[in-house]
């Protein structure tokens, strides 16, 4: 029973708003975190109530139960077991690490994995925050694994459409998924703005420096590893919309209709982006071939030039008599042979692009 897990008490009314106290996992006092909110009819009644009470809460009619559980350890789970039935593998998947996006389907629960996501847009580097949540009947259980998701940004999401609380685990469930799907939507959209800043800095005239070559290879790096996070998410969102599922109702299922919608868009949108960082490599490895031959072609005109003199010169330079030998007008001849046929090479190089 959930009885094991001492909190904090603590009430706020509905309607007052408010922050909810935190209640601490028994196990692990110092590491796992826990909050809690208390919906009866669609009505929020309580939030920040001790962990001990939620067995007492869930014996009552027409209430929905929120807990958020910030790192907890397989222990901490297990004491949840006997109330909520959590399934063993779904326990052991809430706190391993680096868990695909999925959705599993236990006989009393449902389980979620997913990723909430940002890019810093300094480093172009994507940071990641992984959750797991437990899907019941009455109660959603969550379960972040570090402190990287806005938890306060999720429960003013709930907020600010209370009218849809009376639809229970699926409105919270929706506020959740809704939550992540736009931080991925947010990732793509920083992405693109930064894929276009690339594109413009490979045609300009200094060319694209080392500083854009790393930032070009780190949103690949961050755009493949979206790509990994938010293309499982169709499935996800696709499970719980089927009618076996029974955990939405028809006006709950036209919502989460418009989140499959915004994944599929995600979705999409970094299939396209991915393709386009391949081309953006691609011509960056064209426009360097280009300036090479163009590099080439002065190199190699300019040589032609250089190898007049150097020829002429050398064949006056033989120690044996020649036309002119020893005369003013064989030096004359000389350079003037030399000046007429490197300007002849110059002018029809500058004609042909080549200098």
């Amino acid at each position: 029973m959930v009885s094991h897990l001492p909190g904090q008490p603590g009430t706020t009314p509905s309607g007052t708003g408010g922050s909810a106290d935190a209640s601490l996992c028994a196990l692990r006092p110092t590491l796992c975190q826990a909050r809690t909110r208390l919906y009866r009819n669609g009505v929020l009644e309580a939030e920040g109530f001790p962990v001990t009470d939620i067995g007492e809460h869930l014996r009552q009619e027409g209430v929905t139960v929120w807990l958020d559980l910030h790192d907890p350890g397989v222990e901490d789970l297990e004491v949840l077991t006997d109330e909520f039935g959590l399934h063993p593998l779904a326990i052991e998947d809430a706190v391993q690490r680096h868990e695909r996006p999925k959705l599993d389907r236990y006989p009393d629960h449902l389980f979620l994995s997913a990723y909430a996501v940002h890019l810093d847009e300094t480093t172009a580097q994507l940071v990641s925050s992984e959750l797991a949540a437990f899907i019941t009947t009455r109660a959603l259980i969550t379960v972040r694994k570090n402190g990287g998701f806005d938890v306060d940004g999720l429960v003013q999401r709930w907020d600010d459409s209370p009218d849809l609380s009376v639809h229970g685990v699926g409105y919270l469930l929706h506020g959740l998924l809704d939550d992540i799907v736009d931080g991925h939507f947010a990732a793509v959209q920083s992405l693109d703005d930064q894929i276009e800043q690339i594109q413009e800095q490979l045609f300009a005239q200094d060319g694209a420096g080392i500083e854009v070559q790393r930032h070009s290879f780190q949103l690949r790096k961050s755009l493949v590893l979206l790509r990994r996070m938010v293309l499982p998410m169709r499935e996800v969102v696709n499970t719980l919309m089927r009618r076996d599922i029974h955990l939405l109702d028809e006006e709950m299922t036209h919502y989460y209709q418009d989140v499959y919608d915004h994944v599929l868009r995600a979705t999409e949108w970094t299939e396209s982006l991915r393709d386009l960082v391949s081309t953006i490599l691609e011509t960056r490895l064209t426009i360097q071939g280009n300036r090479l031959n163009e590099i080439m072609k002065k190199l190699t005109g300019w040589a032609a030039i250089i190898a007049i003199p150097t020829a002429i010169t050398g064949f006056y330079g033989q120690n044996i008599p020649y036309p002119g030998f020893g005369q003013e007008w064989g030096v004359v001849a000389s350079v003037g042979l030399i000046a007429a046929i490197s300007g002849s090479l110059y002018a029809t190089f500058r004609r042909s692009g080549w200098l």
